[in-house]
């Protein structure tokens, strides 16, 4: 999963790579999305989680039938509720750009790469679904696989849609969504053809399921989408203190977040993948096994992620050079960095405790550790910041945020795994 979510969250930068050779107004232009974007990917990962935690749990329990009926439910539902919401975020996409800060005269420019984005942004939740169901049988290699060929595909496509070859004169911004859709296409048709192959779907019960199910569902899915649509939320609030500054540190804050979701690529891959483990252990009563395997994955995250920040903090200038191509955006870009990527060993705690929470059956302290995160720890730090120093307040109050969140997380879980009953004799560490 770690290597699938490199190759997914890579292709995402190369793409702001690419982009970044097209302008400064086309790459602020795509940054004036990612808030919307992350919004649908907030309710796709919310179900997500409802889908590994219920699966596994009807796995763990011996339900073999349930498992297969929620299954079908949640792959029907999942891309009716996005197909909602990106006909909703189309309809409202002026004045939602508007209010985040963009000119105008720059609504054309966003649209041309917006309406192509929603549809991709469909095609991948679709996929996503898939990789969920997946992960719940106990399968993480074919996800893996399929998000390292989706981004090789998307790689192919980028250079060619973007810019052209020969005589043929490429699309310019919207290429990077159109290669998006084509990549994700390819994807979903190979994840279908797969699943065709295992007995892990029914048509018959589903309404009875639905009655029974609907509930447990909405008790994870409700407190998950809402723990993942709050960073949308905190996305927009950031973009907005940051468009003040200008437009390139609109343009390198955007490079800093692509580079922020591939820096976290084993975080994103633990959250992907432990919460199957943990819903088999708590649907079999294994606290002890829980306490193990959390355990090892907060080191993992710990260890990895510093060492990883520490790395690319002293590299940071030659890697906004192979990012950015305005000098000035290199220039914020390097600082941002050089700020904000040691402090993700914090933000990796909290997200892994974020994760553990929906898959252990307390999703409302979940919900509210990631609530307490963005606004109380990491949106005040970051406008106090760009209040008193501009850009570099900006990057040092996003790294106080993320330290003071990870700490607040580790005080949440001790306390959480003390209590008498899923409390085991070796200590929680």
């Amino acid at each position: 999963m770690a290597i699938g979510v490199l190759s997914l969250l890579g292709f995402q930068l190369v793409d702001s790579a690419f982009i970044a050779r097209l302008g400064t107004a086309p790459l602020a232009a795509q940054t004036f999305t990612f808030p919307l974007g992350f919004l649908i990917i907030g309710v796709q990962v919310g179900m997500g989680i409802a889908i590994a935690a219920l699966i596994s749990r009807a796995l763990g329990a011996g339900e073999l039938d349930s498992a297969r009926r929620l299954g079908s439910l949640v792959l029907i539902s999942g891309a009716g509720v996005i197909a909602l919401l990106a006909l909703l975020l189309w309809w409202w996409q002026a004045p939602i750009f508007l209010h985040l800060g963009a000119a105008p005269e720059s609504l054309s420019l966003i649209r041309s790469y917006w309406n192509p984005q929603l549809v991709a942004a469909w095609v991948g939740a679709c996929l996503y679904f898939g990789y969920s169901l997946f992960r719940a049988h106990g399968d993480t290699r074919l996800p893996g696989i399929l998000m390292v060929a989706t981004s090789v595909a998307n790689l192919v496509l980028d250079p060619l849609l973007i810019f052209g070859i020969g005589p043929w004169e490429g699309l310019g911004l919207p290429g990077a969504a159109i290669a998006t859709v084509l990549a994700f296409g390819l994807g979903l048709a190979i994840l279908a053809w797969r699943l065709s192959r295992h007995d892990w779907l029914s048509t018959r019960g589903l309404t009875g399921e639905l009655r029974v199910s609907v509930r447990p569902f909405a008790g994870i899915a409700g407190p998950a989408m809402i723990s993942q649509l709050m960073p949308p939320l905190a996305a927009m609030l950031a973009l907005s203190a940051v468009a003040g500054l200008g437009e390139s540190q609109v343009a390198a804050w955007g490079l800093a977040n692509r580079l922020e979701t591939v820096s976290l690529m084993v975080v994103l891959a633990l959250t992907m993948s432990l919460p199957p483990w943990l819903g088999r252990c708590y649907g079999a009563g294994d606290w002890q096994q829980v306490h193990r395997l959390l355990r090892l994955a907060l080191r993992v995250v710990i260890i990895w992620q510093l060492a990883l920040g520490l790395i690319l903090a002293v590299a940071a200038p030659w890697l906004a050079q192979a990012l950015a191509g305005n000098p000035e955006v290199r220039d914020d870009l390097a600082m941002l960095i050089r700020f904000m990527l040691p402090s993700y060993a914090a933000l990796g705690v909290c997200m892994l405790v974020v994760s553990a929470g929906n898959a252990l059956g307390w999703p409302l302290r979940a919900m509210l550790m990631s609530a307490a995160r963005l606004f109380v720890f990491y949106l005040p730090c970051l406008w106090a910041g760009v209040w008193l120093a501009g850009l570099v307040g900006l990057a040092a109050g996003a790294a106080l945020g993320n330290l003071l969140a990870g700490l607040a997380a580790w005080w949440l879980l001790r306390r959480v795994l003390a209590s008498p009953r899923r409390a085991v004799a070796e200590p929680a560490g």
